[in-house]
């Protein structure tokens, strides 16, 4: 392999040419099912209104960033492979670094702010009422896009510039010439675009599984207290283990889509930029592009009315339907599920702390078998809950009244 220096805008790198159409074959997949996964959840909460609530606002906003990062990169990206080069000039290297920046970036803190938006509701259902709505949520994507924005601006403003990297035929910030821009830029970036909102992340998920594990184990010590059905405990479980795995998931390909590509600019970052060879800085930046095609998967195929909706709309899609008999089996459990609440509530009036228990028990129980179906829920559920909360609390007055009337009697 050779790397001839001065050669204009960029380094020319002489590498086999079935290098290059290998990570052409990969481009051109990524591309492709990025472009089509994005656009089938666009289309989904397009044709579906039932869909437009606020919590589903982050989900057409991950999808509309991960659609743009994979429809204004991937071509271009294997254009360049099958040129073995750079073909657009610098200004066409500047735009192609500033759209990948800009979608990428926000795309990471658009996952940063579904988790917090998780982390309110599962752990302060009551102040998630007033906090979710769709002026606010519009609100904190606009802020989402304004932070994009900077860190993406900033090389065609002075701090750092955009260049061409690895193999000579995609482009991105220039974390290897070790100049004071480039090396503060690279620092700032990675903190806080990368490991500061990986942090903040993996706290929130932290935070929910504990909550749902800690009122499990409040339930299961009340047990011999109170009338408690077999299917709340074994809903409890189940969304605890849904938990665990669904915050597993979103973490793990988090880390594994961007950490390759930052642990390669942190090594430049602190001087060893000379034991990089050009691919080790291109395979990274092509897994680094490919966290466009995974989210679709994880926050909306797996969500069951988009299912339901694609399964609709689109007939080579129709075997996302549930099945009759799921339905029926989850509408069974669900109304199992809010007749048990109700009783567990009015048997909770003698004792206080276990009517705060069993109120969170059951709230958070409609919430994350809610969540196990649909990791992005409607808030449509949580308000009924209050509803039904509401209404019980009066019939549990009255019967408490009549029991102290009774014993009042008796004495």
């Amino acid at each position: 392999m050779k790397i001839n220096v001065n050669q204009g805008f960029y380094r020319h790198v002489d590498v086999p040419d079935h290098v290059h159409y290998i990570i052409a074959f990969f481009v051109l997949v990524i591309g492709t099912v990025g472009v089509t996964g994005n656009a089938l959840v666009m289309y989904a909460f397009s044709c579906n209104k039932k869909l437009r609530t606020p919590p589903n606002f982050f989900i057409m906003n991950l999808a509309v960033s991960d659609f743009l990062m994979a429809i204004t990169q991937s071509p271009i990206f294997f254009i360049n492979c099958l040129y073995k080069g750079w073909i657009f000039g610098e200004t066409g290297c500047k735009m192609y670094a500033f759209c990948g920046a800009l979608f990428g970036i926000s795309s990471m803190i658009n996952l940063l702010a579904i988790s917090i938006d998780r982390y309110i509701v599962i752990t302060k259902p009551l102040q998630s009422i007033a906090w979710t709505s769709a002026r606010r949520t519009c609100f904190i994507i606009a802020l989402v896009w304004l932070y994009s924005l900077f860190w993406s601006l900033a090389p065609l403003l002075g701090w750092s510039s955009y260049i061409p990297e690895g193999l000579m035929t995609s482009c991105t910030w220039d974390y290897v010439t070790a100049t004071p821009s480039n090396k503060s830029y690279t620092l700032m970036l990675c903190c806080f675009v990368f490991f500061i909102p990986l942090g903040i992340i993996s706290y929130c998920y932290l935070c929910m599984f504990l909550a749902i594990r800690h009122t499990s184990r409040d339930v299961t010590q009340l047990g011999s207290q109170v009338r408690k059905s077999t299917l709340i405990q074994q809903q409890s479980i189940r969304t605890e283990w849904k938990l665990a795995k669904i915050a597993f998931v979103v973490i793990i390909v988090f880390v594994l889509s961007w950490s390759p590509y930052a642990c390669v600019t942190l090594i430049a970052w602190a001087g060893y930029a000379s034991v990089l060879n050009p691919y080790s800085k291109a395979v990274p930046a092509v897994i680094a592009k490919a966290s466009a095609i995974y989210n679709p998967f994880i926050y909306a195929i797996t969500h069951s009315k988009y299912r339901e909706t694609l399964a609709e709309k689109v007939p080579c899609l129709h075997f996302l339907a549930p099945s009759p008999k799921r339905n029926c089996i989850s509408m069974s459990q669900s109304r199992s599920s809010v007749r048990d609440s109700m009783l567990s509530r009015q048997s909770s009036v003698s004792t206080k702390k276990f009517q705060r228990v069993s109120s969170l028990s059951t709230t958070e129980t409609q919430v994350w078998s809610d969540v196990e179906l649909d990791p992005i829920e409607q808030m449509d559920s949580l308000k009924s809950s209050y509803s039904l909360q509401a209404l019980s609390e009066n019939d549990c007055k009255s019967l408490t009244k009549e029991a102290r009337e009774k014993g009042s009697q008796s004495l």
